[in-house]
């Protein structure tokens, strides 16, 4: 058994910046995922970053925050992130991130949905991918390890103290035992549940939760209302602020909350700023290869999907999970990015926010996780041994019991959720849940027993997870 004094488990952004922010405050951190080095910035990005560029403060950002969100925005939560938007930003130039810019130099800020001044930043619809390499760099420059095709499979709780955490490592096909001071959930979200579970199994949220985490934030599911119909893909919010236009089908614009609504909508980049175009070169060969559109001369049919979510594990402003309304600690437990639930959406979700997020939450839950685990000292390895065991039973059970094929358990649960998708019509929720008991009582098995590098054996550990986490959604409470 190895042990670390901070594991983070994840690879985006959220989990990069919690491991640089744990190595500088003087710790030894391991990240895990089970995915490679890059593979989190292959996704197709849904905004840029929100920052204030030429705003005296961050008092409208927050605004438009709680405006999209609703009363039930955290707006302690709100006011500190939208606050530290600039910083964020002037943090990732330093460490060589290459803006898009005006011709008096400044970072361009374009419009965007939801925003009453142009705030959208970054690097086109290259700016997850970028922002991703550039934090890999200053990870690569720390020298922190880094394990991949490691898939978690539980943590290592006792008595609400985190112990450490048992994952299945692909490549070897055997369990391996960590023991931690100090772990950090900051995963891809669960938006996957409505499509495949490839687009995001939301393993951190499943992890806390598996572990007795009461997750928060779970009713509330934002749609995205820039994804091309029939393709599942999605296309950056930056794009409206740099001539793209959004039209009903007899060329009336409207606003993203005509596609919301279910209207007939098309994205229309015909007329796209020309110093523009270079910045989202990537989205033109997207479409083209999706549906063969050229958005020189062709609109783009629109629909709405689920692109990220916002629940998870309640955190305070360290990063740290909590319990008892956030009076006490899950000692050693923290959570940052799509893991986490800040409360700093709502009901709703402000475009650039997400990114933001992720990063100063990232940053956050590092710096706090990096200083207490250098200070702590480890914990009996008892309850480690007791979880590889209880994890060796549940692959055999996977591999030796009897139950519904892996891709069954996937269409149905992706059925059960999109039928509900987002609605807290109460009859929809009681069928759902009385779905999703059947789902989890009928078991799941696997046509392949082998452990190594068996990415059918991973995915049903990831549908495990989201079979907890669809449970929790359709109980959840408004």
């Amino acid at each position: 058994m190895e042990s670390w004094d901070v594991v983070v488990v994840g690879a985006g952004p959220a989990a990069l910046r919690a491991a640089i922010a744990s190595a500088d405050a003087g710790s030894s951190p391991l990240m895990i995922d089970a995915q490679g080095t890059g593979a989190a910035s292959g996704g197709a990005p849904t905004a840029g970053l929100a920052v204030s560029i030429e705003e005296t403060d961050s008092s409208a950002h927050l605004e438009d925050t709680i405006a999209a969100g609703g009363e039930s925005v955290n707006k302690e939560a709100a006011t500190r992130i939208c606050s530290q938007a600039v910083s964020t930003l002037a943090e990732l130039e330093r460490w060589g991130l290459v803006l898009r810019r005006t011709d008096a130099g400044l970072p361009h800020a374009s419009d965007a949905p939801g925003h009453t001044r142009p705030r959208m930043t970054g690097c086109g619809d290259s700016t997850l991918r970028e922002v991703t390499r550039i934090l890999e760099e200053q990870a690569i420059k720390r020298a922190i390890p880094r394990r991949t095709d490691i898939v978690p499979i539980s943590l290592v709780m006792d008595n609400k103290q985190v112990r450490g955490i048992v994952a299945l490592d692909l490549m070897s096909g055997k369990i391996v035992s960590i023991q931690a001071k100090a772990i950090i959930l900051a995963t891809e979200g669960h938006q996957g549940m409505w499509s495949d579970p490839s687009e995001g199994s939301g393993p951190g949220s499943a992890l806390a939760a598996q572990a007795g985490v009461g997750l928060s934030g779970m009713a509330y599911t934002p749609q995205h209302a820039l994804s091309m119909s029939g393709t599942g893909l999605k296309l950056p919010f930056d794009l409206l602020g740099s001539g793209g236009r959004l039209r009903r089908e007899d060329g009336e614009d409207v606003g993203p909350e005509a596609v919301l609504e279910g209207e007939q909508c098309v994205l229309d980049l015909r007329f796209l700023d020309s110093e523009a175009a270079v910045w989202f070169a990537q989205t033109s060969r997207r479409v083209k290869d999706r549906a063969g559109l050229d958005i020189s001369t062709e609109v783009i049919p629109l629909s709405s999907s689920v692109a990220e979510t916002t629940g998870g594990a309640p955190v305070d402003e360290h990063g740290r999970v909590t319990f008892e309304n956030g009076s006490m600690w899950f000692t050693g437990l923290y959570a940052a990015g799509r893991s986490a639930h800040t409360g700093m959406h709502g009901s709703g979700l402000l475009a650039g926010n997400i990114l933001l997020e992720d990063l100063v939450g990232g940053n956050s839950a590092g710096q706090h996780a990096g200083g207490w685990a250098s200070q702590a000292d480890f914990a009996s390895s008892s309850s480690i041994e007791a979880a590889t065991e209880g994890a060796e039973s549940q692959l055999n059970d996977l591999s030796s019991g009897t139950g519904d094929p892996v891709s069954r358990v996937s269409n149905s649960l992706t059925s059960i959720m999109s039928a509900v998708n987002g609605s807290r019509d109460e009859a929809s929720l009681a069928k759902a849940a009385k779905s999703l008991s059947d789902l989890c009582n009928s078991g799941m098995v696997l046509s392949d027993n082998s452990r190594v590098m068996n990415t059918e054996l991973a995915t049903a550990l990831r549908l495990q997870g989201m079979l907890t986490l669809a449970e929790t959604i359709v109980s959840a409470e408004d």
